[in-house]
């Protein structure tokens, strides 16, 4: 399937990811958000982010040039009709259910039955995802890492009623623009959120146990496993909330009991602390503006 325009839902970290990838690869992008503000902000953060292309001319990797024809394939919308040209869409919303089912209900009411839909989840299965929707054969699961221009791996995930024709050119998109796209099965949390969840949740209960303080497993994390964040780190960066969400999810589908969330992740939802990188979007901060080193 030739593939020529792309569309992204959700324009957070991850959808302007997404979106940058696809435009610097020659593709043009859509991105649809709820307003105009937090679209501007999105290109904002395309152009000049930590991870922007305002970045790639600073090392010479690109010209200034290049910025202003990848930007220039970018456009923007709070309208789903947008998308109805689009070969292929990235859903990159947030990780609750209700929201990507609405996302998929209007997607479907807006775009040909032909272009292929892609979710960015993190840990959902596809199978829940599509429920209700009419052409399942088109649905499939592209989970991308943060951040999105730099990290290599997308997981593919290929759910029961996905056909072999979306599985393909979705592989065959990924590697275009330079990723390395690795097959796992449509089940909770599929291989890497199973894996990133239990680390975080035990570097979590160590620290509850007096083990050793977050700074401190931060520290050994990194200098040990070669990691370039510890756990207490990155779960700012994450999103404490999504880590809390996506844990209760995994414990709640498989009933193994590593995925229980720990009282400490609880209560720093309870109260509003969800991580450094949303304090703008009003919490209070994350795990060190709370308990400190300790």
């Amino acid at each position: 399937m030739e593939i020529s325009n792309i569309g992204v839902v959700g324009s957070g970290v991850m959808g302007q990811g997404i979106a940058q990838v696809f435009a610097k690869a020659g593709y043009k992008v859509t991105i649809v958000d709820v307003n105009e503000q937090i679209l501007e902000n999105a290109l904002k953060a395309i152009s000049d982010g930590k991870y922007g292309l305002r970045n790639l001319v600073n090392k010479g990797q690109i010209s200034e040039n290049d910025l202003n024809s990848i930007m220039s394939r970018i456009s923007t919308s709070t309208e789903y009709t947008s998308l109805s040209s689009c070969d292929f869409i990235v859903e990159a919303v947030p990780e609750d259910l209700r929201i990507k089912r609405e996302v998929f209900a209007k997607l479907e009411s807006n775009v040909s039955k032909d272009t292929i839909l892609a979710s960015n989840t993190s840990g959902i299965m596809i199978a829940e995802i599509t429920s209700g929707l009419s052409y399942k054969e088109r649905i499939i699961g592209m989970h991308w890492f943060n951040p999105a221009p730099v990290m290599k791996l997308i997981e593919v995930v290929k759910a029961q009623l996905t056909s072999e024709e979306t599985f393909n050119t979705t592989m065959e998109l990924a590697k275009e623009i330079g990723k390395v796209p690795i097959k796992v099965a449509d089940v909770p949390g599929f291989y890497t959120t199973r894996f990133i969840e239990g680390w975080l949740l035990s570097a979590i209960r160590s620290a509850e146990q007096g083990v050793a303080t977050r700074k401190d497993i931060d520290a050994m994390t990194k200098m040990a496993f070669g990691f370039p964040m510890g756990p207490f780190e990155l779960m700012d960066i994450i999103g404490i909330d999504t880590v809390y969400h996506i844990a209760t999810y995994l414990y709640e589908e498989t009933g193994d009991p590593q995925f229980i969330p720990p009282i400490s992740l609880k209560q720093m939802v309870l109260n509003g602390y969800i991580g450094d990188k949303k304090v703008k979007f009003g919490s209070k901060g994350g795990w060190f503006d709370l308990y400190g080193h300790e």
